[in-house]
């Protein structure tokens, strides 16, 4: 039977409560700039070896840039990524 509790809540409520809420944005995030960084790179033709080096970084890096379960990078290397396509990199707060 289910617990009447949870009845009309959400799932944000529910990963808030779980302590999850935070962690699930952080990865949500980082998969779409992971994406719209390797769709970007697909329509440039360009290679991650070309990509890394034109960011004067590894190509481990740019791997970990794109891994969309990587959520540890900085904002230097997005802004990096972003400036090599051409791209600005703009993040706020709502």
């Amino acid at each position: 039977m289910m617990n009447e509790k949870n009845i009309g809540s959400s799932f944000d409520e529910f990963l808030e409560e779980e302590a999850l809420l935070d962690e699930a944005t952080a990865v949500a995030v980082k998969r779409v700039i992971a994406w719209q960084i390797a769709q970007e790179m697909k329509a440039q033709h360009l290679t991650k070896s070309s990509m890394a080096s034109k960011m004067q970084t590894s190509r481990a890096a740019l791997n970990r840039l794109l891994d969309a379960t990587d959520t540890s990078l900085t904002l230097t290397t997005l802004a990096s990524a972003a400036s090599v396509l051409g791209k600005k990199f703009r993040i706020e707060l709502v």
